[in-house]
């Protein structure tokens, strides 16, 4: 993974911590969660605080998130609102992070100042057994504490005042007057900044669990739809008065399912043609076939004359493949008539031509799926599957590493807004950056 962590593919974007007292502050939470202290002196974090470089000095990538339920955070500075989520078992962890940090601005400005905050995202189970726990999860609610007490300080200093305002004579009580120096001296005016967080519940909408190799939950008005794996524990038998449950490999169901919901946007020339999106995939089809037919093919030097010659060279090895003149014929037909009607394809081929419609709340969501589904694509799967992206990189050979590295830092990284825009049509793109 090196590779990776240098490119900035991996870990990129954290914030450092190295002031003394922020790494202390770290070690009282670390402390809290009956963790070691680290005895780094500089490490990195992100959103949620999590370090690799204290998982890897304590050995547990799961030391914010020992049962992969129940998250655990440190909050060490504001700042934190800008960072990527570079380890968890949801997918909306961000977004709940965000909807924390946006909810209790003024308290998280004013505590991070002389404290930092930690705690658990509590949802309602404590470990996931089957798919009715995961169901189980509608809202969790932010469990908060402070490294230097600053929330209890506070909450003292306000009763001692509710007291002095409501209680005949309270201002004679010297020992409560001195107690309130001295909290006041630690806390600041508490009339004038809010030390504790205005809201601490919030919803869990539809969201993607790693547990059991991969859990999509979509939520509708009045329906659940689980998409997993079918040997999955609880599947077809967890609510399944109030659960539509559809195997992962069931391409038909599942595009049936997100085109009735609206999830999904259909092969139009308004927005294939312009965003080049069958093109990038007709490219990945390519660059994964020269690799397969020939490992040792230097594919970074490989320009599109040169893929070309390989076609021409190989058309039985490209035909019995077949996805590569799919993906020809489909930019074809939709240059002709604008439009391509999804009936006539084969179900297994049909996430090759849409992506996820990009008015929905859901599109981060399905368009994971999508990427799940077409696990060819490796940028795809790295803008919206970086767990899934980062297992199959642990298969790739040095070369192909090489290659997919080079391949994500001259388009992804160039510009990832601009990039998620175009093939995409995402403009939201504050949750998952």
């Amino acid at each position: 993974m090196n590779r990776l962590v240098e490119a900035e593919l991996l870990y990129g974007r954290l914030l450092p911590v190295e002031e003394p007292h922020l790494v202390e502050r770290y070690n009282k939470a670390l402390d809290a969660f009956g963790n070691r202290r680290t005895a780094l002196s500089r490490f990195r974090i992100d959103m949620t605080g999590f370090s690799p470089e204290i998982a890897e000095e304590l050995g547990d990538r799961d030391y914010l998130d020992p049962n992969s339920v129940n998250r655990r955070f440190i909050v060490m500075m504001p700042d934190q609102v800008e960072l990527p989520v570079v380890h968890t078992s949801f997918s909306n962890t961000a977004a709940l992070m965000h909807e924390f940090f946006a909810a209790n601005a003024r308290a998280i400005n004013a505590i991070t100042i002389r404290d930092a905050l930690y705690g658990e995202i509590e949802e309602s189970v404590s470990v996931v057994r089957d798919v009715d726990d995961l169901l189980s999860i509608s809202e969790v609610r932010f469990r908060v504490l402070s490294a230097e007490d600053m929330l209890g300080k506070a909450a003292e200093l306000r009763g001692l005042v509710d007291r002095l305002t409501t209680v005949p004579n309270a201002w004679a009580d010297d020992a409560m007057l001195e107690r309130m120096v001295e909290l006041a001296r630690q806390t600041g005016d508490i009339r004038q900044n809010a030390l504790v967080p205005d809201r601490l519940v919030f919803r869990h909408e539809a969201f993607w669990a790693n547990h059991f190799g991969g859990v999509f939950v979509f939520l509708d008005d009045r329906t659940t739809t689980v998409i997993c794996d079918p040997s999955v524990p609880g599947f077809r038998r967890s609510r399944p008065w109030q659960v539509s449950y559809i195997a992962l490999d069931d391409h038909k169901r599942i595009f049936d399912f997100l085109v009735r919901t609206k999830r999904l946007e259909l092969p139009r020339a308004s927005w294939v043609e312009p965003s080049g999106l069958y093109r990038h995939r007709a490219d990945m089809v390519l660059a994964g076939l020269v690799h397969r037919a020939d490992p040792a093919v230097d594919l970074a030097k490989a320009d599109r004359i040169w893929m070309q010659t390989w076609v021409h060279r190989n058309a039985a090895l490209v035909a019995e493949d077949g996805l590569y003149p799919f993906l020809q014929e489909a930019m074809r037909t939709v240059a002709a008539t604008g439009e391509i009607r999804m009936e006539a394809i084969a179900p297994q081929r049909r996430f090759l031509l849409v992506r996820a419609a990009p008015a929905h709340p859901d599109q981060w969501l399905v368009n994971r799926l999508i990427a799940r589904l077409t696990p060819f694509d490796f940028v795809s799967r790295f803008v919206f599957d970086k767990q899934g992206f980062y297992a199959d990189y642990e298969r790739f050979d040095e070369k192909f590493r090489a290659y997919v590295v080079a391949t994500l830092t001259e388009t992804y990284l160039r510009d990832k807004a601009a990039f998620r825009r175009k093939l995409f049509g995402i403009r939201k793109d504050k949750l998952h950056a």
